[in-house]
Order: C-alpha cells, then structure tokens, then sequence
C-alpha cells in the first residue's frame, strides 16, 4: 500500500484536532472542567490519549482554543446572517449581541474560559483566538475607526469584562444592561443586533462548530 500524501496526511490531523475541540466544549459544558480529563476528551473525541498533547499543552490550553473556536464561529454566524448587511453600526450591533448570547446558552464554558485567562498562564495565543481577532479588528472598521490597532483591544476588553460581569458568581450583573451600556458606547440603537434572550433554548449539539469539512480561504489560511 502507498504511503499516503502529505495533503492526506495534513486533512487528517485538522480532523483529529477539531475532534479534540468539539470534544473539550461537550464535556466541560456536561461536567465542569475539574470533572473533565484529558483521557476523557481523547475518549470523546476517539482519539488516541498521546494526540491531546501533540496538539495543546494541556487542558487550561485545549479549552481555551474551543472555547475560542465557538466564539469566533458564533461570531461569523451572526455576522453574516440574512438579511446580510455591510452596516457598519448593524454588524457591531450583531457582534455585541452574540458575545453576550454565549453567557446565556453556554455559561458553564464561558465562566471556565474567563478562569482561565485569569491563570498565570494567561491568555493563549492560539489560531482560534486569532480567528476571532480577524473578525473583531473587521468588525471595528467597518463601524468606522481610524485605528483598528487601538480600538479592537478596547472592543475585546469591553466584551471581556460585560462577559464577567453577567457571569460572576452571585452578583451577576443582567444583560440588558450590559447591553444598553455597549451600544451606548458604540452609538448603536437598541432596536440593532439580536438581543439574547434567555428563554430560547440552546441546542446540545455543537457540531456546526466544529465541521470537520474544508472551510473557506479565511479558516484555512494562515491567521494575521
């Protein structure tokens, strides 16, 4: 038998890593994170136990890079939803609403996600991560900044601290006015976007997150 192609071999490996992914955000969201091994996400994922650590430094790192992942695809989802639009204040509108939609159907991985950021190992560099930077740094620009470089850090730390705020245990903060305060900052009208609302439910399957398909010259291209 032929050995296979390097390209065979490449399409292999983003399989196995995306599994590990979809993986990771299933079982914390089931069990919590000190509940969830390693073992148990190679198990989950169907792979073998040596591949986690091929892949990720070890678990804080892993569910990190998920976590990202379902950011940065929830992120695209709502961005380019129909009626698509080019709005600039529509499209920071969208992005708000979805990053807080997350704290409202997947609040168990997004408390463990800001936990770990506030870890000494801090906040993971990861494709993922990057991903979600590309979209955020557009989103910016396309609402009318002059300096992406500056006004993206200020957007990320924003959305970071409504996230813990609607999350910390025991005086969350409510969403509506986390909300209202951020299109307040960013000067968008509050009839824009698409609210969260807590009482829709949220599918357990994640799968759309993490398809295992080719995706388009911006996923499979090298992150800016």
């Amino acid at each position: 038998m032929s050995p296979r192609s390097a390209s065979v071999n490449e399409e292999l490996r983003r399989r196995s890593r995306e599994r590990l992914l979809q993986a990771a955000v299933e079982l914390v969201s089931e069990r919590g994170y000190a509940a969830t091994t390693l073992g148990d996400i190679a198990d989950r994922a169907g792979s073998a136990r040596g591949l986690v650590s091929y892949y990720f430094p070890g678990k804080r790192q892993l569910l990190q890079s998920a976590v990202h992942r379902l950011m940065h695809r929830t992120l695209e989802e709502a961005l380019e939803r129909e009626p698509r639009t080019e709005d600039g204040r529509e499209r920071m509108a969208r992005a708000i609403d979805a990053v807080l939609g997350l704290t409202v159907h997947h609040p168990v991985l997004m408390r463990h996600h800001m936990a770990g950021i506030l870890q000494a190992e801090g906040f993971v560099q990861c494709p993922e991560q990057q991903r979600l930077a590309e979209l955020l740094r557009d989103t910016v620009t396309r609402h009318g900044s002059t300096d992406p470089g500056a006004d993206y850090p200020t957007l990320r730390a924003l959305l970071m601290g409504a996230v813990y705020a609607a999350l910390v245990p025991g005086a969350p903060m409510p969403l509506p006015v986390l909300r209202a305060e951020l299109f307040r900052r960013y000067g968008l009208d509050r009839d824009m976007g698409a609210p969260p609302d807590p009482q829709t439910a949220c599918t357990t399957d994640l799968s759309r997150f993490f398809a295992t398909e080719a995706r388009g010259p911006r996923e499979n291209g090298q992150p800016k």
